[in-house]
């Protein structure tokens, strides 16, 4: 049974509680009142969003022969942002309120419409209304995209007035300053993208590696847009990360590589444990000034199929546009047809905070049973207990394995701390010896351990403890000596590449 816009918007407010109550993301500067739009990991959020970014760089730089690995600079030569088109094109259309004095993105005051539209049940009006507007944001048709606006009745959050200024378009790059002495400072750029410290790069990586067309260049590194109206939790932040690839192929061979790599792409979601139902391809209606093909794997948060990676074929206007500008060459020759040329890129950008989001919305669990309760007098009620866990894949989760002795005494602790000791250079291990053991089962599902082992008296006899799996509840007896194949083949990466 599909949720309602209101019950979707409640589980959402459960998951951004859930992330902070229980250590995966908090609002940045919290203690100050928070900075809007920019968040921070906390001790299992870094985790699981390491993982998700080691699998990604297996997935694309161990398994693949032909594609290798960079991490460049943050801070880059400004004409670095000239040649791609970002110091004149890398805008939004915002609009002002006169009143309020606040500045929106349009496309979000109109998005922000249709969620309205669809909760109240008129799901057609919303499909028009985003429709028109991508139509008038491709044509940059401002105008009628301002009347929109007014026909529509969108009002100012703050100011609840209509008083808009006219639309206009506003450079999402933070820029700064770099030198020592502030007369002699030169005005650089955050980088807005990732891909650029790949371009400038092509022919280092490829003379060093001695690379042979076609092959790739893969990056996991921070971006920084300055929007104006960031929201929906991490979804949509200003300092964020990517997981980038450039493929680097043949001209005239790019469609057949663009279309390749899609597939490629949403079999690794569907591995990570999404739904076929919960992902679908999105093609471009404008495509950017690089691209001759654009699609989107769109992904179905509670607030609605968002984008979480893009695949572009973009051509070869970026190393052509470095060539121009820097007057170095960024050819490549290709012994195979004896001939020079800048070769086509096709890429793959992936999300790693969207992703977190996603596996998070895509894994939390409220799992209700019906218990019956006896009371002293003899008579029986039904009780509803609801369990609350984090169905996270095991190669994901951020805690592998929870070890906790029964009691705190009679070497139980000296014994876990043992199995401890045991598994911990190969798995992230915790132990707890605080509260029940039902509570600490509680504690566990709730950040998405997969295992919880439980070391009683029988243990320091027949050297065999109890084992919980978190899904199922179940619990079994395993010798401690089976336990490190056992938690080894349950959270190894292989299970996920299986599945590839």
């Amino acid at each position: 049974m599909s949720l309602t816009p209101s019950e979707d918007r409640n589980v959402f407010l459960k998951i951004i509680s859930h992330a902070k109550e229980y250590g995966f993301v908090f609002p940045s500067s919290e203690i100050y009142d928070g900075l809007a739009a920019v968040y921070d990991y906390g001790e299992y959020g870094v985790e699981l969003k390491n993982n998700i970014k080691q699998l990604w760089w297996k997935t694309m730089v161990h398994l693949n022969e032909n594609i290798v690995g960079l991490d460049a600079a943050i801070f880059m030569h400004p004409l670095t942002w000239k040649a791609s088109g970002h110091i004149d094109g890398f805008s939004d259309p915002m609009i002002d309120n006169k009143d309020s004095k606040k500045r929106y993105r349009v496309d979000h005051l109109l998005e922000a419409k249709a969620d309205e539209l669809i909760e109240a049940g008129k799901n057609t009006d919303a499909e028009i209304l985003l429709q028109t507007m991508n139509q008038l944001l491709a044509k940059e048709d401002f105008v009628t995209l301002k009347t929109l606006l007014e026909t529509e009745k969108i009002v100012c959050q703050v100011s609840k007035t209509a008083n808009w200024t006219e639309i206009r378009q506003f450079n999402l790059m933070f820029s700064t300053e770099v030198g020592a002495v502030a007369e002699e400072a030169n005005k650089i750029y955050l980088r807005p993208e990732t891909a650029q410290g790949i371009f400038v790069n092509f022919l280092n990586v490829q003379k060093s590696g001695r690379m042979k067309i076609p092959f790739g260049i893969a990056q996991i590194g921070k971006a920084f847009r300055n929007e104006i109206v960031a929201r929906q939790f991490i979804f949509r932040m200003r300092e964020f990360e990517q997981m980038e690839m450039q493929f680097f192929v043949r001209p005239g061979t790019e469609m057949e590589w663009y279309n390749k790599w899609k597939e490629t792409r949403i079999k690794w979601h569907k591995a990570l444990g999404f739904p076929s139902n919960k992902l679908k391809f999105h093609d471009h209606e404008k495509l950017a000034h690089y691209a001759n093909a654009a699609v989107d794997i769109e992904y179905e948060f509670p607030f609605g199929f968002k984008e979480i990676e893009g695949i572009h074929s973009r051509t070869d206007f970026d190393l052509k546009n470095h060539q121009a500008l820097s007057g170095k060459k960024q050819q490549y020759f290709d012994p195979e047809i004896n001939q020079n040329y800048i070769p086509y890129v096709v890429e793959t950008s992936v999300g790693a905070d969207r992703t977190f989001l996603a596996v998070m919305c895509n894994s939390y669990q409220e799992e209700t049973t019906q218990q019956v309760i006896k009371a002293e007098d003899g008579t029986e009620k039904s009780e509803t207990k609801t369990r609350i866990f984090l169905k996270l894949h095991p190669c994901l989760a951020p805690i592998k394995v929870a070890i906790f002795p029964l009691v705190k005494k009679d070497g139980l602790p000296e014994k876990a701390k043992e199995i401890m000791e045991l598994l911990k250079y190969d798995f992230n291990v915790i132990y707890e010896e605080r509260d029940s053991v039902g509570k600490r089962y509680t504690r566990q599902d709730l950040i998405g351990t997969p295992f919880c082992v439980t070391v009683d008296y029988e243990t320091l006899t027949d050297q065999a403890v109890t084992i919980r799996d978190r899904d199922t509840t179940e619990q079994k007896r395993v010798p401690i000596s089976s336990l490190y194949s056992l938690i080894s083949d349950a959270v190894s990466f292989k299970r996920i590449f299986e599945q590839l």
